[in-house]
C-alpha cells in the first residue's frame, strides 16, 4: 500500500528528505480517533485516493493532540511547509513543495485531480 505513516522522530525539517510524492498533515489520534473533525471527514476519501494500485505514495503526518497542534511553536507549523491548518496535503517533487490542498472544502473536491494531473 502506498500509504505511510511517519514515525515519531519525524521533524519537519527530515520531511524535504522523504521519497514520498505526498505529505498528508493530519491531527493526531486521541482516543481511538483523530481529534480534527476535518481530518475525519477527509479520511475515507485520502484512503481510497491513496490506495489504488497506480497510487502515488504518500507518507501521514500526525501533527500533535489539539493542544500540541494549537501551540504557536509546533515543529510542523515552521520549517520547508509551514503547515497551518489541518487537514493539509502537500505534493512533493524533489524534497520541495509544488502543490498544496488545505482543510476539507479543498481536499474533498478537489483531491482526485490533484493526485492524478
Amino acid at each position: 500500500m502506498p500509504i505511510h505513516v511517519a514515525d515519531s522522530s519525524t521533524t519537519a525539517e527530515s520531511l524535504s528528505e522523504v521519497s514520498d510524492e505526498y505529505l498528508i498533515f493530519y491531527s493526531s489520534v486521541v482516543d481511538g480517533q483523530m481529534w480534527c473533525p476535518d481530518c475525519l471527514a477527509v479520511e475515507e476519501l485520502v484512503k481510497d485516493i491513496f490506495s489504488s494500485a497506480d497510487a502515488p505514495s504518500a507518507l501521514i503526518v500526525y501533527t500533535g493532540d489539539r493542544p500540541t497542534w494549537k501551540s504557536p511553536s509546533n515543529i510542523f507549523r515552521s520549517g520547508p511547509f509551514g503547515v497551518q491548518c489541518v487537514p493539509t496535503i502537500v505534493k512533493v517533487q524533489n524534497g520541495k513543495e509544488v502543490g498544496r490542498l488545505i482543510d476539507q472544502g479543498e481536499i474533498i473536491p478537489g483531491l482526485a485531480n490533484f493526485v492524478h494531473s
